[in-house]
């Protein structure tokens, strides 16, 4: 009998008082086998149990477990998701795993399209390898919100796009989620020439029939990279089309809030750095509900910065620090630098744009910037600084030893390394400066200008 073997025990948990051991295997819950990490939670919400846990010796147990309703057992198993993450079936055509060049590590060549990643990790899904029956469960377990990446609902076109003959038909699983009451969120990942224009306008039409419960559509530009050789051909948006795009969605939030007091379909932070159009107010994004798709990013981290720079005191201090973003965030970076100096007038902070020769210069977001270029870009800005500028000693509290500032989302969430595999400790070590990784709040970012961090 298929099993999940158990990785660590939390001390003091319910599971240590049964005496669960890491490499256990839990076969069983109430006689019932576990799909799934969401079969596994629903399954020991009761507040009476039964487990069947077999021992590396082959001993069966079987542990009857009185709880409250809800408690954890504080068990962590092998494999988190507790089965095999599901890849994508589609080829769609602006797939940005598609324009990656070889010899990177494994791990980013695999395309998941795995629902259950919506609701773990935020990922996004097209719903084409979801069967009935993986639907049917999303609503038994309740589980929301699951976000889906529509990229239009023209049927036709949407088969066209994914290059997948089911994707059209796929659709129609959304009309179960919302009969069913289960909150989701949208992404259109722009195409020119494709999805734009009447086909965008239409998507958005239709989408707003699944409001309330279908909570936000973001839309985001297509990542193009200088590999694409073989693939759809695909072009550039400009300052023109970012300026239309960003009139068509204020447009219909106007036509949307005053009934359903939501703005609903947003457009990335890009658009706007494009069009050279200002960001919109905070209230705009009705909680940040898509910032991990670019929405609200900036805005929040410029409200966030301004809050923290308004609670500091200032002072004469002496910060020496050099940036590393990408182009699209860095004249926006300047600017924050630029308030902060009204209250630490001594500190020094250069921005350098690391142009993306690894992936191509349409790539402008941090976090798709390699180590190498890094590398590459700042060892002259930093050999130039120390050549012309002669150091000493500052103000007490102060440092005039540069430091290089760099973006959390430029690494991996769980590990100091770059896409190209490139550490922060090779960073230190090549450049011969200390590395500070900024995480993405505006009191992180001010901390490490005025050298808290």
């Amino acid at each position: 009998m298929k099993g999940h073997k158990i990785l660590s025990v939390v001390p003091g948990s319910i599971a240590e008082e049964m005496e669960i051991e890491p490499g256990d295997i839990l076969i069983s819950i109430n006689e019932q086998t576990i799909e799934d990490v969401f079969d596994y939670h629903f399954l020991v919400e009761d507040d009476f149990i039964t487990l069947l846990i077999r021992k590396p010796s082959g001993e069966e147990w079987e542990i009857e477990i009185e709880k409250e309703i809800d408690e954890d057992l504080g068990i962590t198993f092998d494999n988190g998701l507790m089965d095999n993450y599901k890849s994508c079936c589609n080829k769609c055509i602006f797939c940005f795993i598609d324009q990656m060049p070889k010899g990177m590590r494994d791990t980013l060549y695999f395309k998941d399209d795995d629902s259950r990643l919506s609701f773990l990790q935020g990922n996004y899904v097209t719903l084409t390898n979801m069967k009935d029956s993986d639907i049917d469960r999303i609503i038994r377990y309740n589980l929301f919100p699951i976000n889906i990446s529509f990229q239009t609902t023209n049927p036709d076109l949407r088969c066209k796009m994914l290059n997948n003959k089911k994707a059209g038909e796929a659709l129609k699983k959304v009309d179960k989620l919302y009969e069913a009451g289960i909150e989701m969120n949208g992404q259109i990942v722009l195409c020119k020439g494709v999805n734009d224009g009447e086909e965008l306008e239409r998507s958005i039409k239709d989408l707003t029939h699944y409001l309330p419960y279908l909570q936000s559509v973001s839309i985001v530009p297509v990542g193009i990279t200088k590999y694409r050789d073989g693939l759809t051909p695909l072009e550039s948006f400009t300052k023109e089309d970012a300026i239309k795009l960003i009139d068509m969605v204020e447009g219909w939030q106007k036509k949307i809030y005053p009934e359903h007091k939501t703005h609903f379909i947003h457009a990335s932070d890009e658009w706007y750095i494009l069009a050279g159009r200002d960001l919109p107010e905070e209230e705009s994004y009705d909680g940040y509900l898509q910032l991990e798709n670019g929405v609200g990013m900036m805005r929040l981290l410029m409200n966030e910065f301004e809050e923290a720079l308004e609670a500091a005191v200032g002072d004469d201090r002496r910060v020496v620090s050099h940036i590393a973003t990408g182009k699209l965030a860095a004249e926006f970076i300047k600017s924050l630098i630029n308030k902060a100096k009204v209250k630490f007038p001594n500190i020094e902070a250069t921005v350098t744009e690391i142009e993306n020769d690894f992936f191509g210069p349409k790539i402008t977001v941090a976090g798709l910037i390699t180590g190498q270029d890094v590398i590459s870009q700042m060892k002259p800005v930093l050999e130039k600084y120390l050549d012309v500028k002669e150091l000493g000693e500052g103000a007490q509290g102060s440092t005039t030893k540069p430091r290089l500032l760099i973006p959390c989302n430029m690494l991996k969430a769980d590990e100091d390394i770059f896409l190209d595999d490139v550490t922060v400790a090779d960073l230190e070590k090549t450049l011969q400066v200390q590395v500070i990784t900024v995480k993405s709040s505006g009191q992180d970012l001010l901390d490490a200008l005025i050298g808290v961090v």
